[in-house]
């Protein structure tokens, strides 16, 4: 290895070398080349192949490994340093030229033994220098076979290794994709679903502001018609209090709202139910209908709401426009107004001080009470309230000097279901030619009287009796105490 180190030195004074470490490159790769020429003849055979490196790569292994081994792992003799130090130099510096380099002493036999092993070589190619470089230095030690196999596990390794890099980049490349996809699908249903929602929000909104403008403006017609009632009847319940009044009539312009409005969807229904029974006759009895103003019905679904409306039409003539002591003309109906409190123990004691305001409807019985018409009144006013149990309340109204066949009386007599034990002596007479005129303006059904005051007002559609019937008949074990008021106002 000194030997090798020497002849760089001297490389270097002559100028010709490059820099650093690869001048003793050069020398070993020399010396091998001449080696080459003189040794023994060896089996050709592949070095890219058989070591698993290219010739360059090979090379620069060989000459680390000579470089660190030389006199430590092995030791080659004086001939092949020469060798291998010529074919180094014909490597890294080229065919011999000795105007290039500078005279050699002649007591350097060093020196001069190796300008004439570097001679001998000629103008061999560099690819070749190497191949006998790599061979004579595989044929001087028996280490660096295994040397470079090791280079070659460590390489197959980082190939390896920068496989698997290179694959598991990929599949994070994959997998970015995906999750970019991925997130564009779903900020994509996203933005669909809020668009979907932002348009149901809207016509959400647009119906409610709809059906706020139709109730403002069925409450303004309402609250017209009721506004002088409600305002007498505050001005009763808090005499002093006008805040308490004026919260007390809102309370009862909304309830007089909600009743009104079951009321149009129960008259809805019962015109609709009205509607297929009258198309269920007409289909069973299978007889042609005589020619009439009126709209004959017919199974068609596109002609059924317009019958159905005309059917409305009828029944509303029929329930608000009557015919008075034979004459015709037109009496308008007005709805009733309706409404609950909770003060249900004041009103009781209040009632109490008068005994006729204290009635008992006995089980199974319908109890009637007749207020007339008073001249000087415009609006009838009732409360009532029960002990422990509910009770059925319904509203009538008896026209004077307004009567109808008795046929039709007893027809009216049905329809309202009345039993016989009924305290309505005037309703009752059947057996004359005609019957004052009964009008329902509040349809009988369960009130719970004994958790809140049910109160109400009806204008006087005209002169006659109000019927208030407490309805009992429901009940085959209790009867009922009820505490009721009643009065008109201007």
């Amino acid at each position: 290895m000194m030997e090798f180190d020497r002849a760089e030195q001297d490389d270097d004074r002559t100028g010709t070398t490059s820099e650093n470490g690869t001048a003793t490159e050069t020398h070993a790769e020399e010396g091998c080349k001449s080696c080459g020429d003189h040794g023994e003849p060896q089996k050709s055979w592949s070095l890219e192949r058989n070591w698993g490196f290219a010739l360059e790569e090979l090379f620069k292994l060989a000459l680390k490994f000579f470089k660190e081994m030389n006199g430590k792992a092995f030791n080659p003799t004086y001939e092949e340093n020469l060798r291998l130090v010529a074919l180094h130099k014909q490597i890294t510096i080229g065919p011999y030229d000795p105007n290039a380099c500078p005279e050699i002493g002649f007591f350097d036999v060093l020196g001069n033994d190796r300008r004439k092993e570097w001679l001998r070589l000629g103008s061999m190619a560099k690819e070749d220098a190497m191949e006998d470089f790599v061979k004579l230095l595989n044929s001087c030690c028996g280490l660096f076979a295994t040397y470079v196999t090791s280079h070659k596990i460590e390489k197959e390794e980082q190939e390896k290794r920068r496989k698997e890099e290179e694959e598991r980049l990929r599949l994070e490349r994959e997998e970015q994709e995906r999750q970019r996809l991925e997130e564009e699908a779903r900020r994509r249903e996203e933005e669909e679903r809020r668009t979907k929602e932002e348009e149901q929000r809207r016509k959400d909104e647009m119906e409610r502001l709809k059906i706020e403008q139709q109730k403002q403006q069925i409450m303004a017609v309402l609250n017209a018609q009721t506004a002088v009632q409600f305002q007498q009847y505050a001005k009763q319940q808090y005499p002093d209090d006008p805040d308490q009044q004026q919260l007390l009539i809102r309370q009862l312009q909304e309830q007089h709202y909600q009743q009104y409005m079951h009321q149009a969807l129960r008259l809805q229904q019962m015109a609709l139910q009205k509607q297929q029974d009258s198309n269920v006759n007409q289909m069973s009895e299978d007889v042609p209908s005589p020619v009439s103003n009126e709209v004959v019905p017919t199974c068609n679904s596109n002609s059924q709401s317009n019958s159905l409306e005309i059917q409305e039409q009828q029944t509303d003539s029929k329930a608000f426009h009557l015919c008075v002591e034979g004459k015709p003309g037109e009496v308008p109906i007005i709805a009733p107004s309706m409404w609950t409190r909770p003060q249900i123990k004041e009103f009781k004691e209040k009632v109490l001080h008068d005994h006729d305001s204290v009635i008992t409807v006995g089980r199974g019985e319908v109890l009637t009470v007749r207020v007339p018409t008073h001249q000087d009144g415009s609006h009838l006013f009732w409360e009532f309230a029960t002990d422990h149990y509910d009770i059925g309340f319904g509203l009538y109204f008896e026209w004077k000097d307004v009567t109808m066949p008795a046929s039709a009386a007893a027809t009216e007599e049905q329809v309202e279901g009345e039993k016989q034990t009924e305290h309505r002596p005037v309703l009752h007479e059947t057996q004359k030619e005609h019957c004052p005129l009964l009008h329902e303006i509040v349809p009988v059904s369960r009130r719970d009287s004994h958790e809140e005051v049910y109160a109400g007002s009806h204008q006087y559609p005209g002169q006659g009796v109000h019927l208030l019937k407490f309805d009992n008949s429901y009940s085959l074990w209790r009867p009922k105490v009820v505490y009721y008021r009643v009065y008109y106002t201007r």
